[in-house]
């Protein structure tokens, strides 16, 4: 391919996309970024012409003998130009971005250099400030524009790691109640939670059982209210049978997510300065901060240059 070309043309536009939307499913649903993923090829695809169109000895002849298939299986090749050609002089130019760049108008306008940013790239001055707004988003200022940042999603995040660390590493701590809490379940859901006991143990929860279809919630994580035990248990193991048949995910990290989700902070809920700065610094320490474990974003990135264009300066 010319490496000035910036638009290139397939023959069958619509395998091409096939095969790129199941390569990069398949990379997702690795990753658990994106989960329940259908892989089953669409009907459509195996009607296709290029999928039952022969492949020929001349059309064989002809991609062997062309310079791009020589640059990709010689050794040493897929980088190389000819310099002796004269539309590829200073071909490196190409890549450098202009300082007089134009700026996009009509929709275009509302996609220029708005881009879901880079887990290195953001960093809180120590005189940053935070701005709630409908009790459900963030705004905090950085040092070269500002971020948007949804308190719910960001949180499911900070907890979603901090689970992981515990229920695959060091336990997490529970504290004990004053007042151990009895809890009676249905048969089903009884010997659901008898066989979740230890993975609950990993992440802070002491329930022990106590006959019958009867528990004792001896202790919690400590984000659990007192007074709260039974309800968390209880929505624990509703929200767990939604993961049931899903085989791709272990017992326990069905629990991890579970438990990020149900302890949350909720959109709607009013935050001081305080736990704003707080919420924000721990999603940005996180491993994975700009996402949530379904793949929504947390955050987005305002920088002060794309806001100045915007507003045509």
């Amino acid at each position: 391919m010319h490496p000035t070309k910036q638009e290139i043309k397939f023959e069958d536009e619509k395998i091409i996309y096939a095969f790129v939307q199941a390569a990069v499913k398949h990379a997702l649903a690795q990753f658990s970024i994106a989960p329940s993923l259908d892989f089953t090829l669409n009907a459509e695809i195996q009607n296709l012409e290029a999928v039952h169109k022969p492949f020929t000895s001349e059309n064989k002849d002809s991609a062997a003998s062309s310079e791009l298939y020589r640059g990709f299986t010689q050794k040493n090749q897929a980088h190389f130009i000819d310099k002796n050609k004269s539309e590829l002089k200073d071909w490196q130019h190409f890549f450098k971005k202009s300082e007089l760049q134009e700026v996009p108008q009509g929709e275009d306008a509302a996609k220029f250099e708005f881009e879901q940013p880079t887990v290195n790239t953001l960093g809180l001055p120590e005189n940053s400030q935070f701005i709630q707004m409908h009790n459900t988003y963030i705004i905090a200022s950085m040092q070269n524009g500002f971020v948007l940042v949804h308190q719910q999603l960001a949180h499911e995040r900070i907890l979603y790691e901090r689970y992981s660390i515990a229920a695959h590493g060091k336990q997490m701590p529970a504290q004990k109640s004053l007042f151990p809490v009895t809890l009676e379940l249905a048969p089903a859901d009884a010997v659901l939670l008898k066989d979740l006991l230890p993975e609950l143990a990993a992440i802070g929860f002491i329930v022990e059982p106590f006959g019958n279809n009867t528990f004792v919630i001896q202790g919690t994580p400590a984000d659990v209210l007192q007074g709260n035990e039974k309800h968390s248990v209880e929505l624990l193991i509703e929200q767990y049978k939604h993961f049931s048949s899903d085989i791709k995910f272990s017992k326990r990290e069905k629990l991890v997510r579970c438990m990020s989700r149900q302890h949350a902070i909720k959109a709607g809920q009013a935050l001081t300065i305080k736990e704003m700065q707080s919420l924000v610094e721990e999603l940005f320490a996180c491993t994975t901060p700009n996402i949530t474990i379904s793949g929504a974003p947390t955050y987005l990135e305002f920088k002060e240059d794309y806001l100045d264009r915007m507003f045509g300066k």
